[in-house]
């Protein structure tokens, strides 16, 4: 684990990416970060990022509203655009209202105006990573789930379907023309298959997957 000196913790490895053209705060920012036992890489510009293959680990980006090129706010938008999710904390030294509405409003963790505070840019970049590893955690848990989802067969995948309606055996039965018993099997090898106890934990299986109820994923 790293802790922030906020006591906040976040688990190993993270990496903070800086994004700034401004040579000596990149460094006095890495410094900062590296303090804390964080990973850093730092970028000029929002190109130069974009060149960069990113880890496939919990991070964020500290970008600068002002850049050569493409502005922060540009960048932040274009990474929306891409499907990188990576959460952001903006600083500027030229900040006003209006930019930091629509940083905010486009999902920006925090906006720090130049100069901040060691510890108000550490603060921000712990929530950041901690909102990025809830992500990261979710996404590898999905796709776990996905992988078990796959073994079943159309069957069953049918029998889960309409289990997850609230439908009993003996209706399910007159859906698909099958005997209680044979459902009832079936519905047996879908909770073990999908490793879940309860009809509940099948349900939210079911809507973390995006199953329609109407038409099963196949």
């Amino acid at each position: 684990m790293t802790a922030g000196t906020n006591g906040n913790s976040i688990s190993t490895p993270s990496i903070v990416y800086i994004v700034d053209d401004d040579a000596g705060l990149r460094g006095a920012i890495s410094n900062l970060f590296r303090s804390v036992g964080l990973q850093v890489e730092s970028f000029a510009s929002a190109s130069e990022f974009l060149q960069s293959k990113p880890l496939e680990a919990p991070s964020c980006i500290v970008l600068d509203i002002r850049l050569p090129g493409v502005s922060g706010l540009d960048f932040q938008g274009q990474l929306a655009r891409s499907g990188i999710p990576i959460p952001i904390v903006f600083m500027t030294g030229h900040g006003d209202i209006p930019m930091s509405v629509r940083a905010m409003k486009a999902g920006a963790v925090d906006f720090l105006t130049k100069p901040f505070r060691d510890q108000d840019m550490l603060d921000a970049v712990f929530a950041a990573l901690e909102r990025d590893r809830k992500r990261c955690d979710e996404e590898q848990s999905t796709a776990a789930t996905k992988a078990l989802y796959q073994t079943l067969t159309s069957r069953e995948r049918e029998v889960m379907s309409f289990v997850t309606k609230g439908l009993m055996n003996k209706q399910i039965a007159g859906e698909l023309g099958l005997s209680e018993i044979t459902v009832k099997i079936h519905r047996g090898h879908v909770m073990r298959k999908m490793e879940v106890r309860t009809l509940a934990d099948l349900v939210r299986i079911s809507e973390r997957l995006g199953l329609s109820s109407s038409n099963p994923v196949s």
